[in-house]
């Protein structure tokens, strides 16, 4: 982790550039590649807390900077992620940023609208089961133009069947009094909130082998929403 000292000292540089000594000394303590020994000695509560952990380091600007290059040799022969995410494939969602996290830190499984179907339910069985990750977050955020389009109903070639599997957080929200509609913001909110909760509880009642890594208490599900005008991730939405 980069300290106050050396945080403050490469601020005077360009913009957009780091020098070799910020980067060589930010290495030793934060930059370390995820190694098998290290993801096996994480559990679901460690793994939560450093992305939590990550997140506050995007929102307060003190974000590690290290050397990628170094990270794509380091990861070249194998991977040992501590985290796997399901995320919307917005642009200003992007996972590994606004979490904080390198080359090699997380899985990421992208899909308008961050819910999950039978590809990424695979996908999360073999970043857990077989490649040992901690953790699943689904991670829906604020003013999603997928969960829009699914409050809405609309019909686009491929698009429409795609939507078709956000109808039911759409069905699922009654409390919110107004228009159903993509113009009423507190629906939308509340219907995204709902989505990432729904893909969360399908990831155990539609997989025997996640449930079973979670009755075991060897991964941990959550959900969590990024607010897209802070880039604050908040983890208190859980499935």
């Amino acid at each position: 982790m980069l300290t106050r000292r050396l945080f403050c000292g490469c601020l005077p540089l360009a913009a957009g550039f780091i020098s070799s000594e910020c980067v060589a000394q930010a290495q030793p303590e934060a930059c370390e590649v995820f190694t098998r020994g290290r993801q096996q000695a994480a559990t679901p509560e460690t793994a939560l807390m450093r992305l939590r952990e990550g997140n506050a380091r995007f929102l307060s600007g003190k974000t590690v900077n290290c050397d990628l290059r170094a990270q794509v040799k380091a990861t070249a022969h194998g991977q040992a992620p501590f985290a796997a995410v399901v995320s919307c494939i917005d642009s200003r969602v992007p996972v590994e940023i606004v979490l904080d996290q390198r080359i090699g830190d997380v899985f990421v499984a992208r899909v308008a609208g961050n819910f999950v179907n039978t590809d990424i339910i695979g996908s999360l069985e073999y970043a857990t089961k077989v490649a040992g990750a901690k953790l699943v977050v689904v991670l829906g955020h604020s003013e999603c133009g997928a969960i829009k389009g699914a409050v809405d109903d609309v019909k686009l070639g491929n698009l429409t069947a795609l939507l078709a599997n956000i109808k039911p957080a759409v069905e699922a929200v009654t409390s919110v009094e107004g228009p159903r509609s993509s113009k009423h913001a507190a629906f939308v909110q509340a219907v995204a909130e709902e989505n990432a909760r729904f893909a969360a509880r399908q990831l155990v009642e539609r997989s025997a082998v996640l449930k079973e890594m979670v009755e075991k208490k060897e991964i941990g599900i959550v959900a969590a929403m990024h607010d897209i005008a802070t880039g604050q991730i908040s983890f208190t939405v859980h499935g």
